[in-house]
């Protein structure tokens, strides 16, 4: 074929063509694997509902100018809200009982939780778990992490301090049942087997600690790594039909899968120093989230590969997954400090899996 008939007018006509439909179709496939939406300020963990279809996600607003925070009901499929839910504090940790359709929300700085009807939208009662004031001698605990045993209807609350707890909410009564105590130097990360009747925290100790959630009593602990380097183990998740944990860590660039049974590591999967991590039983893969790098993973739950990459700048916060387990969302946060709060609200992402 000659250099001739390749230049022809009707040739290149073709190849332009077949490039502009190559470059749609590559453009309409990022849109369906990507969609990102702009919400609101001071965004932070989120709750999934399949009876109600909806999204939601707990912002705590502005540090300076709102009292307050606002719950978002998202549509899931298009991320627009559907509702906003003003409340008087600030909400931050995240939960929902699917069967009751109570949504469980962390008011950090007030010591409280909350809890909103997922269908109404209408706050049905606070618990008040740490009422102390706060002053140069006080340190009140703070609920960080809530998980729901919706066998029992019991939420559990991380509260984090320097000697850290596990508040017991009845979730009919709204009552504070009983506290667990010595968890440990700021104990984060919360997660519940409740067939198993075992619930799982970590702290900045380097521990994993394993709860008896009939008896409401620490029945293990172990530190995860004696290898001379500083770890604080920020969130978990829980393969529970594997008997295994995903444990993130601030401080080390590594994920950690570890056997609930033992506390033995049975892996360090490298990644960048992480924040939250969510595990789906439907395609075996665990999703994290790397606030300073910009990037959420995902790790194959059998060779424990980083398989793919989202890249989710600025700082990709907390993790929720549709119930069939095809499709993830991710609260990413605007650039921001106590002395310069971000000028823009921040985002919510769907990712098709």
């Amino acid at each position: 074929m000659s250099l001739r008939h390749l230049c022809s007018p009707r040739l290149r006509h073709s190849l332009v063509l077949g490039s502009l439909l190559l470059a749609a179709s590559f453009t309409t496939q990022a849109a369906e694997e990507m969609l990102r939406k702009a919400v609101g300020k001071g965004a932070y963990e989120m709750a999934f509902s399949q009876q109600e279809n909806a999204l939601w996600l707990a912002t705590a607003q502005s540090r300076k100018t709102d009292k307050g925070g606002v719950v978002y009901r998202l549509d899931p499929a298009t991320l627009a809200i559907t509702q906003s839910i003003h409340s008087d504090l600030k909400p931050f940790g995240a939960a929902i009982n699917t069967r009751t359709q109570t949504l469980w929300f962390g008011n950090t700085t007030d010591g409280t939780i909350t809890a909103i009807d997922a269908k109404s939208g209408i706050i049905k009662g606070r618990v008040v778990l740490d009422a102390r004031k706060r002053s140069e001698t006080v340190r009140p605990l703070q609920p960080r992490e809530l998980a729901v045993d919706e066998n029992t209807n019991t939420v559990y609350i991380t509260g984090v301090g320097k000697e850290s707890a596990i508040w017991v909410v009845d979730g009919e009564t709204l009552k504070l049942k009983t506290t667990i105590t010595q968890t440990g130097t700021y104990s984060t990360g919360l997660a519940i087997d409740a067939a198993a009747k075992r619930l799982y925290t970590t702290n900045g100790d380097g521990e994993l600690i394993t709860v008896d959630t009939g008896k409401n009593s620490i029945i293990a602990r172990k530190k995860l790594q004696d290898d001379g380097k500083e770890h604080f183990y920020l969130n978990l998740s829980l393969d529970t039909a594997g008997h295994r944990a995903f444990v993130t860590d601030s401080k080390a660039a590594e994920i950690l899968v570890v056997d609930t049974r033992n506390g033995n590591v049975l892996q360090k999967v490298a990644v960048p120093e992480s924040l939250a991590v969510l595990f789906n039983p439907t395609r075996n893969e665990a999703y994290v989230t790397h606030r300073e790098a910009g990037k959420v993973s995902v790790i194959d739950g059998k060779t424990y590969k980083v398989v793919k990459t989202f890249d989710t700048p600025t700082h990709p916060n907390s993790l929720a997954l549709s119930a069939d387990g095809k499709t993830l969302f991710v609260s990413v946060k605007q650039a921001s400090s106590r002395e310069k709060e971000a000028t823009e609200p921040d985002d919510v992402i769907r990712i098709a899996l």
